[in-house]
């Protein structure tokens, strides 16, 4: 017999092995794709920011980018972002503080007793430490108003916050 008659079935075996893969291969988590997550337009977060109550409603979204840019070290903002330092703050207004599952919270934060809202994070962001004795952020605080206006218009537009709905008159 031939070496190329011998070698045949060698050569071809990967050949048939890939043509065989996938076909009625059942699907795996691994496998499935992600839930697409949209990606807001200009125009998107125009009419979001616009939506939102005085005095965000006039914050410079480009400015509170720049200012996220300190927190981002430690804080994602993403629909299904991780957890690093600080907790992923997708959802985060209306939360109850200390709440995001699966992040490891210290003490303080997570006895306290209050609901993130633009005032509470207002007051957070000029002085974590002030703000909650005990809590285990290290950054120092933005001390400027309108940079913590700008970043908590901007958290607002990018983090899934939904304006209430005016009520009906």
């Amino acid at each position: 017999m031939s070496r190329l008659a011998l070698a045949a079935p060698l050569l071809l075996a990967p050949i048939l092995g890939l043509a065989a893969c996938g076909q009625d291969a059942p699907s795996t988590p691994a496998m499935t794709p992600a839930k697409p997550v949209h990606v807001l337009t200009e125009a998107e977060k125009a009419s979001l920011l616009a939506a939102l109550p005085a005095p965000y409603n006039a914050g410079d979204l480009e400015n509170g980018r720049r200012a996220f840019a300190r927190c981002r070290s430690c804080h994602t903002i993403g629909e299904g972002g991780a957890d690093m330092a600080g907790p992923n703050l997708y959802g985060v207004f209306g939360r109850k503080a200390g709440e995001r599952p699966r992040y490891n919270y210290s003490n303080a934060m997570r006895t306290a007793n209050f609901t993130w809202d633009a005032d509470k994070l207002d007051h957070w962001l000029q002085n974590p430490r002030g703000f909650l004795p005990g809590n285990k952020m290290t950054f120092p605080g933005l001390p400027d108003a309108k940079d913590r206006r700008d970043v908590i218009a901007f958290l607002k537009v990018e983090t899934g916050y939904k304006p209430e709905p005016a009520p009906a008159s």
